[in-house]
């Protein structure tokens, strides 16, 4: 918040009358007694005086504000867990639960038997189900075993293959038979978590969506198909196995989907830098 000329309170109209000043008029002020005219008022004006007490009240806020969420609050498990527990939505906030212990593959594990490791759990699959390693035969292999259930693993591993080697499908998107990008290009396909929302919550099982938008397509200058952003929900079912949150089956929708800015697109040089030089995230909430 800046302040302006006139106090930061948006000119001498909000301020009333003299900003709370007090003048005593003495009998026949009105008229120069003296002959020496009015004399200048001396000392701190009415001006500057409301700009002091402006930055000051900022301050005491600033510093209120830092000790309500800084270290020099403890609230107690209790209490994060009223916080947490209140509305169907709600926002990422500590509960002083870890929200992962290790991870596999470079999946974030372990996450707690809870509503919200679940969703830390879905958030993490998703982005790992539609990373760009989904499309690299030994890499997949790794993120299948690692993200669902042991009793359908085998299986998903069948299809995930028979759908990522299709050669027809990598054609169209712009890949080479193998599943890499042609020489000169970047392959972006990059999932970005904005909610999840926990459907139902029983004992071992779980269902909870996860609302994201996707980024997909081939950086560079004779792409074909450049990067775009798209919209979508998955919805995950989660069973509890062996001391952490597996899949066992998702569906996806499109959608809720925003209104796009009006922006200009980046070029292919700028959008390649910014997916080599820019790292995902853990999720957890």
């Amino acid at each position: 918040m800046s302040l302006s000329d006139d106090g930061g309170y948006g000119g001498d109209g909000h301020r009333g009358s003299e900003a709370g000043q007090t003048r005593t008029r003495l009998p026949g002020s009105e008229g120069d007694l003296y002959g020496s005219g009015r004399r200048p008022r001396t000392g701190m004006s009415s001006r500057n005086l409301v700009t002091i007490v402006g930055v000051i009240v900022l301050l005491l806020a600033a510093i209120a504000f830092a000790n309500r969420d800084g270290s020099g609050n403890k609230e107690s498990p209790g209490d994060s867990a009223k916080d947490t527990a209140a509305g169907p939505a709600r926002p990422t906030s500590p509960t002083g639960t870890k929200p992962v212990s290790g991870k596999a593959s470079g999946i974030a594990t372990g996450f707690a038997k809870t509503e919200q490791g679940a969703q830390s759990a879905a958030a993490n699959y998703v982005v790992a189900l539609s990373s760009d390693g989904m499309y690299n035969a030994a890499r997949r292999q790794e993120i299948a075993a690692t993200v669902y259930a042991p009793s359908v693993a085998a299986a998903r591993k069948k299809d995930l293959d028979r759908a990522y080697s299709d050669a027809g499908f990598l054609g169209r998107i712009g890949l080479k038979p193998d599943g890499t990008a042609p020489q000169g290009m970047t392959f972006v396909s990059r999932a970005n978590p904005v909610g999840t929302k926990v459907e139902s919550f029983k004992g071992d099982n779980a269902k909870v969506s996860v609302w994201y938008s996707a980024l997909f397509g081939l950086a560079g200058t004779k792409s074909q198909t450049p990067v775009a952003e798209s919209w979508y929900t998955n919805t995950f079912d989660l069973r509890w196995v062996d001391g952490d949150w597996k899949t066992v089956n998702f569906t996806q929708k499109n959608g809720p989907a925003p209104i796009g800015r009006d922006q200009a697109a980046a070029s292919a040089e700028d959008m390649t830098k910014a997916v080599q030089g820019y790292g995902g995230f853990t999720y957890a909430r």
